[in-house]
């Protein structure tokens, strides 16, 4: 089966930090794009910690607000967990922003959650296929370049929802040869030109003479 940018759940999170081995979900957002049918979802957890100010002034959310209304972490983690798979389960090909740390956080806090279906990573594809275009790769900037606009940049749902524009835009009318490629042959195409990528940044990093041990050349999971 090809990708189909007409059939996506678009995924994000906010956390408590962005080491995710360490994180907690503050909020989880959930975008599910099935033809002209957009349905969201976006669950605000107590995360069972303190939030740290500095993910607080990132997301707007603090300890106070997360506690007073979220729900229990447990019960927004396994309610997201269930929504990827229900999605994959139905051919639908979950879309996340630098998968590698959601997806990454996901494994963490269960211990067991493995990729059962197609992910299609809009910064990744942004930074392999125009490797040499000036300037950073957030999900601001990306927007920008592809004419997609974030309304509340590091606002769950916003974010999800404008991941999903940016994915549309790249396959339609960008990179439409992505779109050729089935749920293998996009999953593995991605891994590869990523691992590429990260290992001649090592090398370029090596030869200034700086460390380069943090640099992670897995996709889509970092664990």
């Amino acid at each position: 089966m090809t990708f189909d940018a007409s059939r996506m759940l678009s995924f994000d999170l906010e956390t408590t930090s962005t080491n995710p081995k360490e994180a907690k979900i503050v909020t989880s957002a959930l975008v599910r794009i099935d033809g002209r049918d957009v349905q969201s979802q976006e669950m605000l957890a107590d995360p069972g910690v303190e939030i740290p100010e500095a993910a607080a002034a990132i997301h707007g959310i603090s300890t106070e607000k997360a506690r007073a209304e979220g729900r229990p972490h447990d019960e927004v983690l396994d309610d997201t967990v269930k929504a990827i798979k229900n999605a994959w389960d139905e051919g639908l090909t979950l879309v996340v922003y630098n998968a590698a740390y959601d997806l990454s956080v996901l494994r963490a806090l269960t211990g067991d959650f493995t990729v059962t279906g197609p992910v299609y990573d809009p910064f990744v594809i942004d930074r392999v296929m125009d490797k040499w275009r000036k300037g950073k790769r957030t999900l601001g900037e990306v927007s920008k370049h592809y004419g997609v606009e974030l309304t509340n940049a590091h606002e769950a749902t916003a974010d999800a929802l404008a991941a999903a524009r940016v994915a549309w835009k790249q396959v339609r009318q960008y990179y439409p040869e992505l779109a050729q490629k089935d749920d293998d042959e996009l999953m593995e195409f991605q891994a590869v030109r990523w691992f590429e990528d990260r290992e001649a940044f090592k090398k370029y990093l090596e030869g200034r003479g700086r460390d380069a041990s943090d640099v992670s050349t897995a996709w889509p999971m970092i664990s």
